[in-house]
């Protein structure tokens, strides 16, 4: 498939989810360092998401899982709501892996009491961290009640246990704060000689 990929200038890729093109993307990247492609139909700003989360709620999670380099929960599975998800793996210390809990809401209303949602989550998950992703801006007490959970605690420094991150601050590049990502997250792709072609879209 890489090489298909490196004798054409263009190529036209389509998928009918948001999770198959954020896997698309990121075996992309580690396939074809530095390449350049555009992907057409995914949410450019907050309109565009906004719209995605009126038009389909779980197309919008798995979207919004993506932009946080989270593996989607359960995969294309629409079922119960577990109060996750995505999971985002990492290792501390460079060996052990461990994981972040990732919840995202994409309604209009939020309040304090989803945040105290995802603290039992991560509590019954025994994972280290929370990531709460929302389209609406967060209230004063959401923000409080992330404050108190504390930190989490690494030979490499200390983390915020719950972290609130708007799709607005993740448009603007902000990330979730923890340790090194584990690679095997999704699948690595075999990295490819980019003087072999030149790719210059994609998607």
């Amino acid at each position: 498939m890489h090489h298909n990929l490196l004798r054409h200038c263009e190529r036209l890729g389509i998928d009918v989810t948001h999770l198959a093109i954020s896997l698309i993307e990121k075996r992309l990247n580690d396939a074809f360092p530095g390449i350049q492609y555009e992907v057409h139909g995914t949410p450019k700003d907050l309109a565009g998401a906004r719209d995605l989360a009126e038009r389909d709620k779980y197309q919008f999670q798995w979207w919004a899982v993506s932009l946080v380099n989270a593996v989607p929960y359960g995969g294309k599975k629409k079922g119960a709501d577990t109060g996750i998800d995505g999971i985002i793996y990492f290792k501390p210390d460079g060996k052990t892996t461990e994981k972040a809990i990732v919840s995202v809401k994409g309604g209009a209303n939020v309040g304090v009491a989803m945040v105290k949602d995802l603290i039992a989550t991560v509590d019954r998950e025994k994972a280290k961290i929370g990531v709460f992703v929302t389209l609406t801006q967060p209230t004063k007490p959401m923000e409080k009640e992330a404050v108190t959970a504390g930190f989490y605690q690494t030979d490499y420094g200390k983390f915020p246990k719950i972290q609130i991150l708007t799709i607005e601050d993740l448009f603007a590049g902000k990330k979730p704060q923890m340790p090194w990502l584990d690679p095997a997250t999704f699948k690595k792709a075999a990295r490819e000689d980019m003087n072999a072609g030149k790719q210059e879209k994609l998607i």
